[in-house]
């Protein structure tokens, strides 16, 4: 029914609505079956399809990929890596599983999930069987997290708990808007943590931000650091537009290049005016002037 509706307002040329919280793919299936009935066409105008009918290699681990990439450029212009990072990751979810995944892939040590009853701790990180297990708990069997530690004989559970208080090198909040609020942000700075990169929308509270700027924590906001999703969806539309589909390191190198772009543009706004490395700031004035230029060529109709 929802669909029945929307349709009449979005299109491959007009407006693409894409998955998040709580709609996955088979969300997705069912709202662009009743599209495609209603329109009468197969096209790209949704995007996070299933790789059978219109789909993009890289869509699922879009968002986590990215915002490890961005931590990744982060780093390197820091002088650091992400080798032998502790890290620590709120949520279960895409976001949190495949941002553990590359973390893994690049040599970091994921530490943590979670969900709204509480987190698991690996106190050694996980290694990908167990991020596997995860996906399969929260994809396919759909249960809480707790139901991890059954099959790991390491793993710690923590019922009510926030993963912030572990101590760590960087956290990846991946779980909801306003996870972390202010004493959260101070428990992060006091366990150690340097950066933070926001793989959820808003994770954080201004008040939080606050203590990451006045703490010189490494700061990845949501608008920049997750940008990943939405940029594989770009790519999913230029495949659908080409009537073709992308080998998986084609859209990954991609996405990789597109996060590069992402922090550099953010950094060189941020010093251009006179801000030095604020992250935040630089993502949104380069987000605002992008979109005003475009205005003031076009006649700001």
């Amino acid at each position: 029914s929802f669909m029945s509706e929307l349709y009449r307002h979005i299109g491959a040329d007009t407006d693409v609505p894409a998955g998040d919280i709580n709609v996955g793919a088979r969300e997705i299936g069912f709202l662009f079956g009743q599209y495609k009935r209603l329109a009468n066409n197969f096209t790209g105008v949704l995007t996070g399809k299933d790789l059978r009918w219109g789909g993009s290699l890289i869509r699922p681990e879009a968002t986590g990929y990215g915002c490890v990439y961005f931590a990744q450029n982060y780093l390197s212009y820091k002088g650091d890596s992400l080798k032998g990072k502790r890290c620590v990751i709120s949520g279960s979810g895409n976001v949190a599983q495949y941002t553990a995944e590359k973390l893994l892939q690049l040599g970091a040590i994921p530490l943590t999930f979670s969900d709204s009853n509480g987190y698991v701790l690996e106190p050694t990180g996980f290694t990908q069987a167990q991020i596997d297990h995860v996906m399969e708990l929260k994809n396919t069997k759909r249960v809480r997290i707790s139901e991890y530690c059954a099959f790991s004989e390491t793993a710690q559970y923590f019922p009510g708990k926030k993963p912030w208080e572990v101590s760590a090198d960087l956290a990846f909040p991946s779980a909801t808007q306003n996870e972390i609020d202010e004493e959260d942000a101070k428990v992060l700075v006091a366990n150690g943590v340097n950066g933070v990169f926001e793989g959820a929308n808003m994770p954080s509270t201004n008040e939080a931000i606050e203590i990451y700027k006045s703490s010189s924590v490494m700061f990845g906001p949501a608008k920049a650091a997750n940008a990943g999703g939405v940029a594989v969806s770009g790519l999913e539309m230029a495949q659908n537009s080409q009537r073709m589909q992308w080998s998986r390191e084609e859209v990954d190198a991609q996405l990789e290049k597109i996060m590069k772009d992402i922090f550099d543009n953010s950094l060189a706004a941020s010093q251009k005016y006179c801000l030095k490395d604020d992250i935040q700031a630089g993502a949104n004035i380069a987000g605002f002037l992008k979109v005003a230029d475009a205005m003031i060529h076009q006649g700001c109709v």
